[in-house]
């Protein structure tokens, strides 16, 4: 069933123009240098030809001087978020030692000034009495439990509150208002 190549009646009918601003394709020359894509690939240029076995290396830095496989890339960022979770371990126990130290120095200063205090539950401190007897002498009272030791201090004018009016009665006279 061979049929005879026949335009169609409309398009025969549609008169065919060349345009100056259509340029036709030519053909390529190529240069002296070409040469043939080879049928096959060559080898991986990421697989080492001494360690066929080993992880191809083929994340390059930006530089080109080092390259590494991504699962060499993920233990080196493994292990460095151990490093870094070691390192803030540490640094979160050397502050809770530093923040002991602080509270014992501030306590043993504490008991410095007031020994007894913060070792008991029981809150009031009371003076003890030292007896001291030497050779049959009685013990000597202390100068806080007696009244007063020098009789001469008796004669000497105790305190009186403070009364303004009797100053101005002083000062001016008396005015005698009763």
């Amino acid at each position: 069933m061979y049929e005879s190549y026949r335009p169609h009646p409309l398009l025969a009918q549609v008169p065919l123009t060349v345009s100056p601003f259509i340029n036709l394709p030519t053909s390529v020359t190529l240069p002296y240098t070409y040469k043939s894509v080879p049928s096959t690939l060559p080898h991986s240029v990421t697989v080492d030809p001494s360690n066929p076995a080993a992880k191809p290396r083929y994340v390059v830095s930006s530089s080109g001087e080092h390259a590494a496989s991504p699962e060499e890339i993920l233990a080196s960022c493994k292990s460095l978020e151990e490093h870094l979770n070691k390192a803030r371990s540490d640094s979160e126990q050397a502050i809770k030692h530093w923040e002991k130290s602080i509270t014992q120095r501030e306590l043993a200063e504490k008991r410095r000034v007031a020994p007894g205090w913060l070792d008991r539950d029981e809150k009031l401190l009371q003076p003890s009495r030292t007896t001291t007897t030497s050779s049959g002498s009685h013990a000597e009272p202390s100068l806080l439990d007696s009244a007063s030791a020098d009789p001469s201090a008796v004669a000497l004018p105790s305190m009186k509150p403070h009364d303004e009016g009797e100053e101005l009665d002083r000062a001016f006279g008396g005015l005698g208002v009763k």
